[in-house]
């Protein structure tokens, strides 16, 4: 199977950036500091669609775009015609021959797509060349945050459906080719069971599932003719769409086209309804079926459909077996953004570490210091808390986690409670150690990973606040740095 991004775009992704990220690499490398070893990590502040958790996803497209990351000629010409404010050339042909040259040799390290994390966690820690950490800031962003967003999304249908077929139709309105892409694959990872996306299919391995559009039966001079064509054609995929003119007239001409194809040999799938009231036409469609003698044809139904909806229509007694949805999952239509962020957290200096932290008016956007690992802890097979907490200190024996918010509110968790750590190593100077699962497998433990929640983070109205909290040490430290970058003496505020 290609690789996600290599396989799309033939052309090199070294560009694919901000344009001060390359500005920043030009200074550390005119200062003689492209060598200095730097900590990053990227994490998100609150989750999406005022929900309870979030999917990691990306990390493969992450990977590959790793492992490909050279700057090609085209790409040197380009940066060699920029121009500064005094129409000189913005970079010396020093830094471009530096970039000809650059190998990444950095360490990564992730959660795992599939893994359910939460705000402050860190999924991606980078240590190594300042230089070219900064480098890789956007591209990981961009890749990391997208899928992730979406991956959330489809959990969240997948959670309203029950373990019902969900199929994701979003392409036609996904944002742009690799959207549509993108958005199939973290749709997959998140749970949904197939796509319309052939392109995806290809790439993926992914299921693909589609039927026929108004257009088809509109091409006939009425809808029996229509449906008794598809039939003729599509023996083994006769799934018939029956709003073009009146819905349910089309599910009793349906059923007469069914009865053809059995005659044949074959067996209709179902029909899809694509707009009216779900609920009460997929109740009147039932009987129809089951009344004509397909009492196992499915019923299908798409019309901008999102968790909110689905769990409506569920509660209607809708009797909807496979759900489409298209537009408000491939766009993450609630919220167009997961808003992940990519901060420098330590430098080394000689044998230690120097811890460093960004202040904000905002408390939220505060950073926390130091290599940072996140641990699970499990209380009879359910994940209990969290523990952010810095790999170069060690664990105490007495664990106590504090609020990243509120100092007041902390967690005393039992040491010898199994436990996990969730990012694992992907690279180590610059090459990958990481063995990349089948897409099948990342499915498959995005709904391990959920069943070991309580049902109140899966809420997706006012969700139980899963316990995340920095390892008192750690708190202890960042709250030192805060309070000498603010000029306070003292401790604790």
């Amino acid at each position: 199977m290609p690789w996600p991004l290599s396989g799309l775009y033939r052309h090199s992704l070294a560009l694919l950036t901000d344009l001060y990220q390359l500005t920043m690499a030009y200074g550390y490398w005119k200062l003689g500091r492209a060598d200095d070893v730097a900590v990053f990590q990227m994490y998100f502040r609150r989750n999406p669609f005022g929900g309870g958790f979030v999917v990691a996803a990306g990390l493969e497209y992450l990977i590959d775009y790793i492992r490909s990351l050279r700057f090609d000629e085209s790409d040197l010409a380009y940066l060699r015609s920029l121009k500064g404010n005094d129409g000189g050339p913005l970079f010396e042909q020093g830094f471009l021959d530096y970039l000809a040259r650059l190998e990444f040799s950095l360490d990564l390290d992730a959660v795992p797509e599939g893994t359910v994390v939460f705000p402050q966690e860190p999924l991606v820690r980078v240590t190594g060349s300042i230089l070219q950490a900064q480098l890789l800031e956007t591209a990981l962003l961009n890749l990391i945050n997208f899928q992730s967003l979406v991956a959330t999304k489809a959990a969240r249908v997948c959670l309203a459906a029950h373990g019902q077929t969900v199929i994701e139709f979003g392409l036609r309105r996904a944002q742009g080719v690799d959207g549509g892409v993108a958005a199939a694959r973290a749709a997959y990872v998140g749970g949904v069971h197939g796509t319309s996306n052939v392109l995806a299919g290809k790439l993926f391995g992914i299921p693909v599932k589609g039927t026929h559009a108004h257009s088809w039966v509109m091409a006939f001079d009425n809808e029996a003719d229509a449906f008794e064509a598809y039939a003729q054609a599509m023996p083994n995929n006769s799934v018939f769409l029956v709003d073009t003119y009146n819905t349910l007239a089309g599910v009793r001409r349906a059923v007469e086209a069914g009865k053809r194809l059995r005659e044949a040999g074959h067996e209709m799938a179902g029909v899809r309804l694509d707009s009216g009231d779900l609920a009460y036409l997929s109740i009147e469609a039932r009987k129809i079926l089951d009344q004509g003698g397909f009492p196992h044809a499915a019923i299908l139904a798409s019309n901008d459909l999102d968790e909110n909806i689905i769990q409506s229509l569920r509660m209607q007694g809708a009797r909807i077996d496979v759900w489409g949805v298209g537009t408000k999952l491939a766009t993450a239509y609630d919220q167009p953004a997961l808003g992940g962020i990519y901060k420098l957290a330590a430098l080394r200096k000689g044998d230690g570490w120097e811890y460093k932290i960004k202040l904000s008016e905002q408390s939220v956007k505060v950073t926390t210091p130091g290599a940072l690992q996140v641990r699970r802890y499990f209380r009879d097979g359910e994940a209990m808390a969290d523990m952010i907490y810095d790999i170069h200190a060690p664990v105490p024996r007495e664990i106590e986690i504090v609020d990243p918010f509120d100092f007041s509110r902390r967690k005393r968790i039992d040491a010898e409670a199994r436990h996990e750590d969730l990012l694992v190593p992907v690279f180590r100077g610059g090459r990958c150690v990481y063995e990349i699962p089948a897409l099948e497998q990342v499915r498959r433990r995005t709904g391990e990973q959920l069943a070991h929640f309580h049902a109140g983070i899966k809420r997706f109205v006012n969700p139980h606040e899963y316990p995340v909290g920095l390892e008192r040490g750690l708190h202890e430290l960042k709250t030192r740095l805060i309070l000498e970058a603010r000029g306070v003496e003292g401790g604790e505020p």
